[in-house]
């Protein structure tokens, strides 16, 4: 069962090594500058390619006619697309008998796009989960195959969601696989009606503001943990909010309330007790020792 497996971020890994014995090639998105120094760094999905001894692509457009004949030379049974981060052509979904195969961090039609995990979180769902389906030309619209629900934690973060949903996808691809292959697998049509999209998080929505509902900007806060992450800007520049919970007071927004348990702040309805922070130009520290450095008490205003 010949498979070429498209994949890129580290939601598609467990997929992948679920299915390993059967890949025949690894097509991940080409290295990117990251990080202080903009070096160039591998895909995480490419780091584990390499260390299951799998043959790996990293092709700058995977329309490129170059590419897709060299995957039709391959001869695939199915492509497996998980967290790839490109649309795949109708070519090169032709090039595989049983075309291609989709695993989505979402309860199609819900959250068609690039970020299904992190706005379930952002919109304060309360359940989301994987669908497999069979690619189309269009974004997320193909049949759905399978969906496997999931609730989502009151403090569940976005790294700890995708953890679990991509553990489920892996059992979802070995489950299904066989039968995929074999022609033998219901396909059911989205309503299409009923799509929401998912676009890619902008850094402008990464800003934590105290005029804010709390309980909303506790989600927005949870949607873009780990990554990008959230900040607020306070007197003294911009500041990293690393992990916080809910609290339990009320006051004047951007105003300490308390310095019992990290630093509790008010909000335009409720409060946050900011738990760790990253000071600008700074190393992480407890919201304690922050609070502590910068003489704060209940009545300071950060802002």
């Amino acid at each position: 069962m010949p498979v070429v497996y498209f994949g890129t971020g580290t939601f598609a890994i467990p997929p992948l090594k679920a299915i390993a014995d059967q890949v025949v090639l690894v097509v991940t998105q080409p290295d990117r500058p990251t990080g202080r120094g903009m070096r160039l760094h591998p895909s995480p999905v490419r780091l584990a390619a390499l260390e299951l001894g799998l043959p790996v692509a990293t092709p700058e457009r995977v329309r490129s006619a170059e590419f897709v004949e060299m995957v039709e030379a391959l001869k695939p049974d199915a492509l497996v697309v998980a967290s790839y981060g490109q649309i795949l052509s109708q070519r090169l979904l032709d090039s595989a008998i049983r075309g291609g195969i989709n695993l989505h961090g979402s309860l199609l039609p819900k959250y068609r796009g690039a970020a299904p995990i992190q706005r379930c979180i952002f919109n304060g769902d309360r359940e989301t989960g994987v669908t497999l389906m069979q690619m189309d030309r269009g974004m997320d619209s193909g049949d759905i195959i399978d969906i496997v629900e999931a609730p989502i934690g009151p403090d569940e973060t976005y790294g700890e969601l995708q953890d679990r949903l991509a553990a489920i996808s892996a059992d979802m691809i070995v489950d299904w696989l066989p039968r995929i292959i074999a022609g033998d697998y219901p396909r059911t049509t989205q309503d299409h009606a009923s799509m929401t999209l998912a676009p890619k998080v902008e850094r402008a929505e990464c800003e934590i503001q105290f005029n804010r509902n709390a309980s909303d900007e506790y989600n927005r806060l949870r949607a873009f943990s780990p990554s990008p992450g959230c900040f607020v800007r306070s007197s003294s520049g911009h500041l990293r909010i690393i992990s916080a919970r809910l609290g339990s007071g009320t006051g004047t927004p951007g105003v300490v309330i308390s310095t019992r348990d990290g630093f509790e702040v008010g909000f335009g309805e409720g409060s946050l007790c900011l738990l760790e922070v990253q000071p600008e130009g700074k190393k992480k520290m407890s919201g304690r020792d922050f609070a502590n450095g910068m003489r704060l008490k209940p009545g300071s205003s950060l802002i």
